[in-house]
């Protein structure tokens, strides 16, 4: 019989959010490990295989791991769209099966879900090939603005926005808030221009990036030092935003947290490898789910990492296993604060 995942422990009067409101794409993919770990080039035919690994889309991660992670006392509501057919069908069974209020996700009768296919390097590296033409892409600022005015009431909320929708659709979501409402998103590498020349950052409290996505904010080229894309990252966006919270997720690397100015390091934690696509999406969760517990900003990252290298340990994007029990039996060491420790050990 299937275990569902324990959230974790805290006593529901500490939550700052009870709410949670997200757009982004939902679909699912394959798998396709290469062989040799060089950059597959422009005109090259590579080899490789199809895994039996799944690929979720960066919204249904997210709202998976926040459902999962806060429990019952948060309701989590994804904006999204998926098309008419059995993959569309199937994702709905598994958001209701993690406990995520579908009101807000409609059925597409002529596109088809959202779909793709994940690259993956012998490394643990890779990306992602998405179809640009599905039910997620059809996802409007009408959309985002009915579910955003659904809210209602006073009690401020957690809003993310992440790729594999509009950025319309997102930069509506973000611009809707409300007074109160912490608001996060993350933006591909190719968006970071329209990013830069609109502005849209003044909207953002916390930016949630890779170190890609991080060259590009700061206009870099070629080959840099992760603290040169860092330092060249935070001066865009503190010019934007002086109170933005940037985070960069590094892989291997480890992650970065630059919150007024002070930059802040968690090492990627030693763990067996499922694989580690999604595992950004995992962090942006992790970080969420902690600064809605209060946690402060350093703590809440602790917690994302500990998070995304839980996240990695499974075959899939998303690790079904993933809860307190796993995070547990990664995070209970002398190095975790004993704020996370709080929250990953059962309180008698």
């Amino acid at each position: 019989m299937k275990t569902t995942p324990l959230p974790l422990s805290y006593d529901p009067a500490r939550l700052r959010y009870r709410h949670i409101i997200g757009t982004g794409g939902i679909g699912s993919g394959r798998m396709f490990a290469l062989q040799g770990n060089h950059t597959l080039g422009r005109e090259e035919s590579r080899a490789g295989r199809f895994t039996n690994s799944r690929d979720y889309c960066k919204l249904h991660i997210i709202a998976h791991y926040l459902a999962v992670l806060l429990g019952p006392n948060v309701t989590v509501l994804p904006v999204g769209a998926v098309g008419d057919d059995g993959e569309g069908a199937g994702l709905l069974e598994e958001m209701r099966e993690a406990g995520l209020d579908l009101t807000y996700v409609r059925q597409d009768l002529t596109h088809p879900t959202l779909s793709c296919i994940c690259l993956i390097y012998p490394d643990g590296s890779g990306g992602n090939f998405t179809v640009d033409d599905s039910a997620s892409a059809q996802v409007s600022a009408e959309q985002v603005t009915e579910a955003i005015d659904g809210l209602g009431g006073d009690h401020p909320a957690v809003v993310v926005a992440v790729p594999e929708v509009p950025l319309a659709a997102r930069t509506a979501l973000l611009s809707g808030a409300r007074p109160g409402d912490l608001r996060a998103a993350s933006f591909l590498s190719e968006e970071m221009a329209v990013v830069r020349t609109h502005n849209v950052l003044a909207d953002v409290d916390v930016l949630a990036i890779n170190l890609d996505e991080a060259t590009a904010l700061a206009e870099l080229s070629g080959e840099q030092s992760p603290e040169r894309v860092l330092a060249g990252a935070w001066a865009v966006a503190r010019n934007v935003n002086p109170t933005i919270v940037l985070s960069v997720t590094g892989g291997g690397l480890g992650s970065w947290l630059t919150v007024g100015g002070e930059l802040f390091h968690q090492p990627a934690h030693e763990v067996t490898i499922g694989t580690t696509a999604g595992a950004g999406d995992a962090h942006l969760s992790g970080l969420l789910a902690g600064l809605a517990l209060g946690l402060p900003s350093p703590q809440a990252h602790e917690l994302a990492a500990l998070v995304a290298a839980a996240a990695v340990t499974g075959p899939h994007t998303i690790n079904f296993d993933l809860g307190r029990e796993l995070l547990a039996e990664l995070g209970c060491s002398a190095a975790s604060s004993a704020a996370v420790r709080a929250l990953i050990v059962e309180q008698r």
